[in-house]
């Protein structure tokens, strides 16, 4: 393999130095200076790997739109040692370009807090599409948090000093021997923002819009992502340059391709167009609620890359706000494509919202679910 020019790519992002993540071997001509993923820096004392931690001996890549030139879709690259041939020659690995869903937590130069929320990245394109309006929202009720009137969530909240039974039944990273502080949600920039809703004879939904003809930012993001960079003309998908072309990491064996008896079309490559033409005969669908602009637009569909789910839920033991946000950081950092929350209890309502506003990928929950 060899090292293919980056014209594609609209910006490139260094993981950080060092931060909890090896640097054994780093001064060895193989690994060039890079990252061990997986061993704890000796010089740090710390073996662990940090939610903030890239964890990767890799790069954050982002490659522009050209239907929306504004759309920019991020990529992982992770960087191949060479390799030794058979006949003593060294040829060297052009880095895997993997799917990442990790969002702006993957890339070191967000500097982004859970209190302020991500970037609503899909904001500007529901807004431009001239078919939504800002509404005051349901009032949040007592049942959404779990209570049965407000008599009972003021009872709940009282302040009380707990026993040391119930502090241990359920603490908190808040709860400092209060009760009444696992019901406390922390403060943050998102609560006043209001919901948005279809104007008056509008449809929002990708499915309308695919059946429309119309091929939104969400749907070329897609085409992109599904592609894993293989659409660009430097790609190796049909001009296998390895000595072993089975082994380029580009080359789709003759198991994926289309079977006689199974009616399953993937194009090569995926165009915006026919994420739209999946959609739109309801073989596809884009989990895009305009309530999330913080996701990170994904398919799920036949003829599409196979998605994972995780779940998420609160615990009877130790729970907290916090915890939760992290557990979908964590879910979302090792890959999770949708994420379920399944938590159930106090304080519901704000836990969700929180999940959400710091979600790069679709957060689902019961009915639904």
């Amino acid at each position: 393999m060899s090292i293919r020019p980056k014209n594609d790519i609209v910006a490139k992002v260094d993981d950080p130095g060092n931060t909890g993540v090896a640097r054994a071997e780093s001064n060895s001509p193989q690994n060039n200076g890079a990252a061990v993923a997986g061993i704890g820096d000796p010089g740090s004392g710390n073996g662990k790997t940090g939610i903030a931690d890239p964890g990767y001996n890799s790069c954050k890549i982002y490659v522009a739109g050209e239907v929306h030139p504004n759309v920019r879709v991020p990529f992982r690259e992770i960087d191949l040692a060479p390799t030794k041939t058979m006949i003593g020659e060294i040829e060297v690995n052009e880095p895997v370009r993997v799917y990442d869903t990790s969002g702006p937590w993957g890339d070191p130069d967000f500097r982004g807090t859970v209190e302020e929320g991500l970037p609503p990245l899909r904001a500007k394109w529901i807004r431009d599409r001239g078919d939504v309006e800002d509404y005051a929202g349901r009032a949040v009720q007592p049942i959404d948090d779990g209570y049965i009137s407000e008599a009972h969530a003021a009872h709940a909240k009282r302040p009380t000093q707990a026993s040391p039974a119930r502090t241990a039944e359920r603490p908190t990273s808040n709860s400092n021997g209060n009760d009444s502080n696992v019901n406390a949600s922390p403060a943050s920039s998102f609560a006043a923002r209001k919901p948005l809703r279809a104007k008056p004879g509008n449809c929002v939904t990708q499915l309308y819009y695919a059946r429309k003809g119309i091929i939104t930012p969400e749907m070329e993001f897609i085409a992109i992502r599904e592609n894993l960079g293989r659409a660009s003309a430097t790609s190796n998908i049909k001009r296998q340059i390895s000595n072993v072309a089975r082994n380029d990491l580009a080359f789709r064996h003759a198991g994926s391709e289309p079977i006689d008896n199974w009616q399953s079309a993937i194009g090569t490559p995926i165009t915006p167009e026919f994420v739209r033409a999946e959609v739109a005969r309801g073989r596809a669908i884009i989990p895009a609620n305009i309530n999330h602009p913080e996701n990170e637009p994904m398919i799920i569909g036949r003829n599409f890359l196979v998605k994972i789910n995780a779940n998420i839920g609160n615990s009877a033991v130790a729970s907290s706000i916090e915890e939760e946000v992290e557990k979908m950081r964590w879910a979302t950092k090792w890959g999770a494509d949708t994420v379920m929350d399944l938590s159930t209890g106090k304080n519901i309502h704000a836990t969700r919202e929180w999940i959400i506003r710091n979600s790069p990928v679709p957060i689902g929950t019961v009915p639904i679910y």
